[in-house]
């Protein structure tokens, strides 16, 4: 016990002479504050509880008051963090609903594309004659000249001359062909000039194109009988095409007949190429 007490005195009194003069006055001050505050906590009276009391509410509040910003600023970035997750999350979300999005207008792209091609395959199980379908990869359309670009050719027994129907309504005839393409000439281009007959006067003349226009119907007779509404086929005249493929219906001008097709050219997808015009050819 002695022992512990020298020791206790020989660790104060180094301390005190490795301090400066002023530095051994305020180590002293400190310890007798301290051995103060020790004794007066001991002290159990209603005037030192209530001043005990008054100090640690203002060290607890003001450890509140400085650790505020502290916390402020951690509550700050968590918000961010979380706002920054959430925007990521709202991204990731955008980006998987424009993927499901374009999905469904693929399929429902898919889908128009299958009826239509069903429509196409009926056709042919419906009629006697040979058809193959194909899809138009081009449309060239000008002031004058109107064609398709066939994505078939050679390579589907495709020939120069066929007849090209859109269902079962005549719109134009090949008139180049590629191995894997061929080019459709459309009854309304410059060039395009068809043999026809009308029902039921019974008229034949020549339907001729004029580009954007609707097509016309020359060398008519003098005496003709076609009257508005009457229907317009093809004549099978000089062995080019097969008779009875529906063209349109005549409209009366006052100058000229015109032919209202019976296909909208600007909507079509897919054709039928008849190739039995190669068995009438042989």
């Amino acid at each position: 016990m002695d022992t512990s007490r020298e020791d206790v005195g020989i660790a104060i009194r180094s301390a005190f002479l490795k301090k400066g003069t002023q530095q051994r006055f305020s180590l002293f001050i400190l310890i007798i504050i301290s051995a103060l505050l020790l004794f007066l906590e001991s002290i159990e009276t209603k005037p030192l509880n209530f001043l005990r009391s008054v100090i640690k509410d203002s060290i607890y509040r003001g450890s509140v008051i400085v650790s505020s910003p502290i916390k402020g600023v951690g509550a700050l970035f968590e918000n961010t963090k979380k706002h920054v997750t959430l925007y990521g999350n709202y991204e990731k979300l955008k980006k998987e609903n424009e993927e499901l999005k374009s999905k469904v207008f693929n399929s429902e792209f898919l889908t128009l594309e299958n009826n239509q091609l069903k429509e196409i395959i009926g056709e042919q199980i419906d009629s006697d004659s040979n058809y193959i379908a194909s899809r138009v990869m081009l449309d060239k359309q000008s002031v004058y000249l109107n064609s398709f670009i066939l994505n078939s050719g050679s390579n589907k027994d495709i020939k120069k001359g066929l007849a090209v129907l859109d269902g079962k309504n005549f719109i134009g005839r090949i008139v180049d062909v590629n191995y894997f393409s061929s080019r459709v000439l459309l009854v309304t281009d410059l060039n395009s000039k068809i043999a026809i007959i009308s029902e039921p006067s019974g008229d034949h003349g020549i339907l001729t194109g004029h580009g954007k226009n609707d097509p016309t119907i020359e060398y008519l007779s003098k005496n003709h009988k076609i009257n508005n509404g009457d229907k317009i086929y093809t004549s099978g005249k000089e062995g080019i095409f097969s008779p009875g493929m529906a063209i349109g219906e005549a409209v009366l001008k006052k100058d000229s007949i015109e032919v209202k097709l019976m296909s909208e050219l600007d909507q079509i997808t897919f054709i039928n190429v008849k190739l039995d015009e190669l068995k009438n050819r042989n």
